[in-house]
Formats: structure tokens, C-alpha cells, sequence
């Protein structure tokens, strides 16, 4: 085939975080895939811009724009609490009064302000990049690599963890984030096989990954491989993945700008070998 007959490349965009890997893994070697990464925030961005095709992209997303589809089974999720998301408090939640929001994560900010919404807290938003305790508020959401550095080197300092709160009032896993197919992009059959074989490395590499950033974090490797292993998960039964993308859609749609006429639609694929 003449090179100008061949397909241009997907682009496909991932997280920074340590949490992306065990879904990313080799993404950036598959043929046909031209990768880079970004803070959720500005993967919306560049998704809604047609600048990528998929992203690894908060789940919120799915419902703010018309026409998308995402991978089914393959998602960024926690069945209680997850370390990387967390509300840092300098008094009790029930006294807290003013809350900032680290803009990176826009489901994070949504399910924060959904759980807490009877309180009527006065929330504010730092800058992107900007470090939400120089606002002063009585507590601030932190998200990814820096939330883990701040659980541990603040370990007296209380939290409130909004997965766990989630996962406690609707017995089914949060989805921080999915695969998510912008629309008029179509993935080929070989799209999907890298895809699969991007979580089949994950998974195998994922102790050595918690090994290589609680190194390069300065943190306990306890720590870093059990919210790898442990907290989190990165595949779930369809049904489950649409019912907790559902419930979430539902419970932030009044407040946050989701549309709740919008149904999840996944693309299915085959784990099948190489």
C-alpha cells in the first residue's frame, strides 16, 4: 500500500498518574497509535477539539457531549476508598464551610460537590497547576500522584474520601474514568487488539509499577502497591460499568451540566491472543 493510502494514526490520549498505567501500558509502541498524556481536564479539551480521537478521560465526559462511545469493561474505578482522590480537611467535614477544587479532574470536582451539595459549601477553583491550599478554604481536593504524596506526608490530617462515600450510598464501584471515543471516530479491529494488549501488560507490570513510583515518589511501597492493587480496579462486568455510569450520570446531572437522556453506549471487544 502507497504511504499516502495509509490510515492516519489514532490519537489516543492517558493520564499522567501512576493509575493510568495498568490500562496504557504500551500504547505508546503499538503501531498505528500516536500517544501522549495530559491531566484529565485537558484531554476533555483536546477530545472536544477533535486534537484526539480516545482518551483515558473523566467519566463525566461521556454525558457533556453528544455522540460518544466507550470501551466497554476497561475503566479507572474503586470499590471503597481510593488514595488518589481524596478531600484534605482542616476540621471536620460536618464544620467544613469552604472547599477548593483542583480543576485537573472534573469528575472528581462533580462527585464532590454531588455528595456534599445539602451542605451549601462556598467552593472556589485554583488555577491549573496551582497548589488549592493557597486559598485558604477549610478543605481542598486533591487528585492523582499529589494526593498520594499528601496522604502520607500528612497522615494526621483528616480526609474525606468521596469514593468510599459513593461506593457506601449506591453499593456499586465509582468510575473516575473510561476509554472514551469521541464521536465519528472508528476503531479497527487492530485499535481494539492494542487496547486489550495495553491492560494485559498493565496488569502484569502493575507490582513492578507500584515499586517504581513509591521510589520515585520517596513513598512506602506498601502503601503505593496497595492502591494500585488493592484500591482500585481497572475492569468490571458490563452491566456493573453501566449501571455505576448511570447512577453517577443521575446524581451530578442537575448541578454539574450532565445530560441525563444520556445512556452509555460501549464498544464491545475480544481479549483474544496475541
Amino acid at each position: 500500500m502507497p504511504a499516502s493510502m495509509h490510515p492516519p494514526p489514532l490519537r489516543v490520549g492517558s493520564v499522567p498518574y501512576l493509575v493510568g498505567r495498568p490500562l496504557d501500558s504500551g500504547l505508546e509502541r503499538e503501531p498505528g497509535i500516536e500517544y501522549s498524556r495530559a491531566v484529565p481536564a485537558e484531554l476533555v479539551r483536546a477530545l472536544r477539539n477533535k486534537e484526539l480521537d480516545v482518551a483515558l478521560v473523566s467519566s463525566i465526559e461521556l454525558f457533556r457531549q453528544p455522540g460518544y462511545r466507550h470501551l466497554d469493561r476497561l475503566a479507572i474505578a474503586g470499590r471503597g476508598r481510593v488514595s488518589s482522590v481524596q478531600v484534605f480537611l482542616k476540621r471536620p467535614i460536618e464544620a467544613v464551610r469552604t472547599l477548593a477544587f483542583d480543576p485537573a479532574s472534573r469528575t472528581s470536582a462533580a462527585l464532590v460537590d454531588a455528595l456534599l451539595a445539602e451542605r451549601k459549601l462556598e467552593t472556589r477553583e485554583v488555577a491549573l497547576g496551582e497548589d488549592p491550599r493557597a486559598l485558604s478554604c477549610d478543605a481542598w481536593l486533591r487528585i492523582g500522584d499529589a494526593a498520594l504524596l499528601e496522604s502520607e506526608e500528612q497522615p494526621r490530617l483528616e480526609r474525606y474520601n468521596p469514593s468510599e462515600a459513593y461506593c457506601r450510598a449506591t453499593g456499586l464501584p465509582f468510575v473516575f474514568a473510561a476509554w472514551i471515543v469521541r464521536a465519528g471516530v472508528e476503531l479497527r479491529a487492530e485499535h481494539l487488539a492494542a487496547f486489550a494488549r495495553a491492560r494485559r501488560r498493565g496488569s502484569e507490570l502493575a507490582p513492578a509499577l507500584a515499586r517504581e513510583k513509591a521510589a520515585e515518589l520517596g513513598l512506602s511501597e506498601d502503601f503505593v502497591r496497595a492502591y494500585l492493587l488493592e484500591e482500585c480496579c481497572f475492569e468490571l462486568e458490563t452491566a456493573e460499568l453501566e449501571r455505576s455510569l448511570r447512577t453517577f450520570r443521575d446524581l451530578v446531572a442537575a448541578r454539574q451540566g450532565a445530560d441525563a437522556s444520556v445512556a452509555p453506549r460501549a464498544i464491545v471487544w475480544q481479549d483474544a491472543q496475541p
